[in-house]
């Protein structure tokens, strides 16, 4: 479920990386960006490796300049997993880090920023995040949901899916590979009454639309049309 694919390239972690800032949000250090009186926000739900890797900030910023106010907590309470450690193989760092506790953890984040003013909220996950996101689909905790690469996520969530769902996935992806996408594609081509879009990336593997290296110009390119699309989606749905 969580093999080598999940951890491969990690990022070189940056806690001053973005053009936004930290602060404390329904108990956890967020980063934080866009205006704070825009009443549509997103929440960003990282991967494996937490709310200071670059290009995650970078995408942000890039959903902030599109008007929304947008959230990163920090689920992991400054413990993101670390590449390669022997002590705390991956198995053994999700027992303290389930997508189980992220959900509950999403719950006063979201209560904080509707007591902001906000709305809308929509969310999107990468890896881990996607399966916290696709537990707030189904209870109904936010108005639009994106996975990308998803970890976790099983067929029986999909079909239980409240909210408008978008899903991006990799060819090459053994945590969600394209056989299950298909699957989940079906299932909400079935779900008259839930927006399904399903997307799977040719030549990327998982991981690509928040691991890429900046100065691999077909991997950027890759993961800026997956931004575009779940900018597209939210801009549909969060209103």
């Amino acid at each position: 479920m969580s093999g080598p694919q999940c951890c491969s390239n990690p990022p070189t972690l940056n806690p001053n990386s973005g053009a936004g800032h930290v602060e404390q949000l329904g108990g956890l250090s967020t980063y934080v960006s866009g205006s704070p009186n825009s009443k549509l926000a997103i929440l960003l739900i990282s991967d494996v490796y937490g709310y200071e890797a670059p290009n995650l900030r970078k995408l942000a910023d890039k959903v902030a300049g599109a008007g929304f106010y947008v959230v990163v907590p920090d689920f992991f309470h400054g413990d993101p997993y670390v590449p390669d450690s022997a002590e705390r193989p991956i198995q053994v760092w999700l027992k303290d880090h389930g997508p189980d506790k992220g959900f509950e953890e999403a719950k006063p984040v979201i209560e904080a920023v509707k007591s902001k003013g906000v709305s809308a909220v929509g969310a999107a996950g990468f890896c881990w995040g996607a399966k916290v996101v696709v537990e707030l689909a189904k209870a109904e905790f936010i108005q639009a949901a994106v996975l990308l690469h998803p970890s976790f996520v099983t067929l029986d969530d999909i079909k239980g899916v409240k909210a408008p769902i978008a899903v991006l996935g990799a060819e090459n992806d053994h945590l969600s590979p394209p056989a299950l996408l298909k699957q989940f594609e079906e299932a909400l081509a079935a779900k008259s009454e839930v927006d399904g879009f399903v997307k799977i990336f040719p030549k990327v593997a998982h991981g690509w639309t928040v691991r890429y290296s900046v100065d691999d110009a077909a991997a950027v390119k890759s993961a800026e049309e997956a931004h575009m699309n779940l900018l597209e989606w939210f801009a549909k749905f969060v209103k």
